[in-house]
């Protein structure tokens, strides 16, 4: 929304409200971000070495499955 209109609530500013009715301070906020962010870091962390653990040794090929008539 652009600022030129008063009456009009921007998102940041109703943000700010909730937070200040719930409490919540920006540094608890922010904490809580950063360990969220943390968290889904690690996840992929976890992820990729999953992926890595599931390729074949280098130099060994697969044998592939092949329908035979």
């Amino acid at each position: 929304m652009p600022r030129s209109e008063p009456r009009a609530r921007r998102a940041c500013c109703m943000i700010s409200e909730l937070l200040e009715e719930t409490g919540i301070d920006r540094a608890k906020l922010r904490a809580a971000r950063r360990q969220i962010l943390e968290g889904v870091v690690l996840l992929c962390q976890w992820q990729l070495e999953r992926m890595r653990e599931d390729e074949p040794a280098p130099g060994r090929k697969r044998a592939q499955k092949v329908a035979v008539e």
